[in-house]
């Protein structure tokens, strides 16, 4: 049991107090988080070295706490204290998107920067997630630790996401930005063929998603949008690994040949058809409610089983 008796010596005693409400408020909505108070006070008083390097200017601790966003910098610290079910939290955030998690998001802001190339977003949603607590630059401030509590975790992560990409981006060629409104939204088209195909292809790609039975469809959501490995899947589901590796390969069959398929006899004739339908199905899989968070979730209630 983390100890939750809080030491804030460089707070007066009003400020202690204020402190104190936001880590037992936080253990409220967490209570599976096992954060030690003194880590938590430790957290916060870098934290407020943080804003202040960024203002250039001191601020009052009762204006700072004022402002703290108690919920997401309880999980912040819980993620820079190395806690696994922090991790797990922070994962399946929702953000602004009703159902949207948090990598659902970071994925489809990925698509925008790297359209057509499937292997670069998820190297690029991977990257990212892996330097938030260690620094892609020896020296340099890993991500998590420049986040001060002073805003919502989510929506500031997507952004510090899009701001690493496209200024990698802008180092091997033209300046380019994204709109700032709706960071999860997937790519849209930008041309008539592109509407085209991609009007072609999510009707394809629907009519696969109607065939398959909730047996597929908690596999397909499992494997993809929480990324469980297939060992973990088969334990969920109470089925042998080998059944969860031929019904992913099955699914990854079956939508190959259907919406090839419909798009050859629409007239395809461009190069790489199993990697364009491979890489518009993100967005379709996004957008699906049947393969949404609460739905999945749904799914596994009624079988009795819980993530």
């Amino acid at each position: 049991m983390a100890d939750s008796t809080i030491d804030a010596s460089p707070l007066d005693d009003v400020d202690a107090t204020r402190l104190a409400l936001a880590f037992h408020l936080g253990r409220i909505q967490y209570p599976q988080l096992s954060i030690a108070a003194e880590a938590f006070v430790r957290h916060t008083v870098r934290a407020k070295g943080v804003f202040e390097a960024k203002s250039l200017a001191p601020r009052e601790w009762s204006a700072f706490l004022g402002n703290l966003y108690a919920f997401d910098w309880l999980l912040a610290c819980g993620c820079l204290e190395g806690l696994d079910r922090a991790w797990d939290i922070l994962f399946r955030t929702r953000t602004g998107r009703s159902d949207c998690l948090l990598v659902d998001a970071l994925r489809a802001r990925s698509c925008r920067l790297y359209p057509r190339d499937a292997e670069k977003q998820e190297r690029a949603v991977q990257e990212f997630w892996g330097h938030l607590i260690v620094s892609e630059i020896e020296g340099a401030t890993p991500i998590l630790l420049r986040y001060d509590g002073q805003r919502p975790l989510a929506p500031w992560l997507i952004r510090v996401f899009q701001n690493w990409h496209l200024s990698n981006l802008r180092k091997h060629g033209a300046p380019m930005a994204l709109p700032d409104d709706d960071l999860a939204m997937p790519q849209q088209p930008t041309s008539e063929t592109d509407v085209r195909w991609n009007e072609a292809f999510c009707e394809a790609a629907y009519a696969w998603l109607n065939e398959i039975d909730d047996q597929e469809r908690l596999i397909l959501g499992l494997r993809w949008r929480y990324q469980q490995s297939q060992r973990d899947v088969a334990q969920l589901l109470g089925v042998h690994e080998g059944t969860v590796s031929r019904q992913t390969d099955k699914l990854r069959d079956r939508a190959l040949a259907l919406i090839g398929q419909r798009l050859i006899a629409d007239g395809w004739t461009g190069d790489d058809l199993e990697g364009y339908i491979l890489t518009e199905m993100a967005g379709v899989m996004l957008d699906d409610p049947r393969l949404s968070a609460d739905h999945l979730q749904r799914l596994l209630r009624a079988r009795g089983k819980k993530l």
